[in-house]
């Protein structure tokens, strides 16, 4: 699917398609899936098949193949024998309760360890991804809101990565709280507002202030919790100084 940064290719026995190796190959499929998740372009309790994946994606199975088994490894589908895999239901409230405790535990202390931290590398390379996250064509809608997805994600990961435990970043990434939290809802509402919150935890660790970047961090997951959190009450996310 060309929008989704896939093109077709050539060959079948998976080791190279369109010049590329199998390992690069299947890590774009891997990219590809997780933006239609986040998009709602693949919806919950839908199934997928290897075969059908492929044709639409245009390579071989064999990227279809470790992309989805990844996938199964982190939880995001589930493999049913004979039938391909499944895609699992939404998250539940008790479930993103949960994910919002553990971040407000560990993501604001990765803030301040990396502001303490930062090299300015490490500082240009979280503005560098900002910037790209502000230039996503919001005219491509779904495929923007879920590419802006998977970025944010990568700028959460950055903020631990630089913070320098390797623990919490573990346990950070094995939460896959974006990839739920994004397939809640397609509202751009929601990457408007995280992208000033993210400019502000990025000054706080560019300043090498870190009771700024952890606080810019708590509020961040605090309001996106709240930007969430009525979807389990079957009303409409919030939009702050929208009233």
């Amino acid at each position: 699917m060309d929008d989704d940064g896939i093109r077709p290719g050539r060959g079948s026995d998976g080791t190279r398609l369109n010049g590329r190796p199998r390992g690069r190959l299947a890590d774009e499929v891997h990219e590809t899936l997780l933006r239609q998740l986040m998009s709602s372009r693949i919806v919950p309790d839908s199934r997928l098949t290897i075969d059908a994946l492929a044709r639409e994606l245009g390579v071989s199975q064999t990227p279809i193949r470790d992309a989805l088994n990844r996938m199964e490894a982190d939880g995001l589908v589930v493999r049913v024998p004979h039938a391909g895999y499944r895609i699992p239901p939404q998250i539940t409230r008790e479930r993103f309760d949960d994910m919002l405790e553990i971040r407000l535990l560990l993501e604001p202390a990765a803030a301040r360890r990396a502001a303490q931290r930062a090299t300015p590398s490490e500082v240009d390379e979280l503005r560098r991804l900002l910037e790209e996250m502000a230039g996503l064509d919001e005219g491509d809608g779904p495929t923007a809101y879920g590419a802006f997805g998977l970025r944010d994600a990568t700028f959460h990961d950055l903020v631990a990565r630089t913070g320098g435990n390797q623990l919490v970043r573990e346990a950070l990434a094995r939460l896959h709280t974006h990839v739920h939290l994004f397939r809640l809802v397609y509202d751009t509402q929601v990457t408007d507002l995280a992208r000033g919150e993210h400019d502000e935890i990025l000054a706080g660790i560019a300043a090498r202030d870190p009771d700024r970047a952890a606080y810019a961090m708590r509020r961040h997951i605090l309001l996106s919790g709240e930007r969430f959190r009525p979807l389990f009450d079957g009303s409409p996310p919030p939009h702050p100084g929208l009233d």
